[in-house]
């Protein structure tokens, strides 16, 4: 598919419902999204929308992100699902972020942001992630987490180690994740975890709308 086809494609899936006397147009207010969650700065995409006349503040086009509620698409049915659990710096404060990929597309089907890692919390993600997604019949490949372990065989899921392999598509966007919230803590600072959480899901939309 052509990137400007893909692009289109993802504008056209903003729903801007939250809208009510906005002076921007929607057109800018849309691709305002999708630049900023493509991985260009606040300060980089008010820039752009200034070519067209539009001067917005930062907050603004942070407000347009956090209301327009993006969400990855749900009700898919992977061979393979590779799970995992990393950190990620919230303000002055650590969250561990939760994560799920189909490695055979690199997309990201579903994330969740936690203050800790336990049991019981990677037990709840892949219950939250079995009601979004058909993956009972999925392989999921889940690295040393012994309690994304535990977690599989709760749910009496079929899984397997791997360390590298089809696990590097997680790893891959853990890689991404951090490289955003480092370079545009903007987006996190002073901000709730359900904000960040919310960003989280708008990013996911993002990635798997460009791959």
């Amino acid at each position: 598919m052509p990137e400007n086809d893909r692009l289109n494609g993802c504008l056209d899936e903003i729903n801007l419902e939250f809208v009510e006397r906005e002076a921007t147009p929607r057109l800018l207010m849309k691709l305002s999204i999708q630049l900023h969650l493509a991985g260009l700065s606040l300060l980089n995409t008010v820039s752009i929308i200034e070519i067209f006349g539009v001067e917005r503040a930062r907050f603004t086009v942070h407000n347009w992100v956090h209301k327009a509620d993006l969400q990855p698409e749900s009700d898919r049915c992977p061979d393979h699902v590779a799970v995992d659990e990393t950190v990620i710096q919230l303000n002055n404060e650590q969250y561990w972020l939760y994560a799920a990929v189909d490695p055979k597309t690199n997309e990201l089907v579903h994330t969740k942001l936690e203050l800790t890692i336990t049991k019981v919390l990677a037990h709840s993600f892949l219950t939250e992630l079995s009601e979004k997604h058909d993956v009972s019949d999925a392989v999921f490949l889940v690295d040393g987490s012994h309690s994304l372990q535990d977690a599989c065989q709760r749910h009496g899921f079929d899984f397997r180690y791997e360390k590298h392999g089809n696990r590097n598509a997680v790893e891959r966007i853990f890689r991404e994740i951090k490289r955003r919230t480092l370079c545009f803590s903007n987006c996190f600072s002073n901000a709730e975890a359900e904000t960040a959480d919310d960003w989280l899901r708008s990013f996911s939309f993002a990635w798997n709308q460009l791959i």
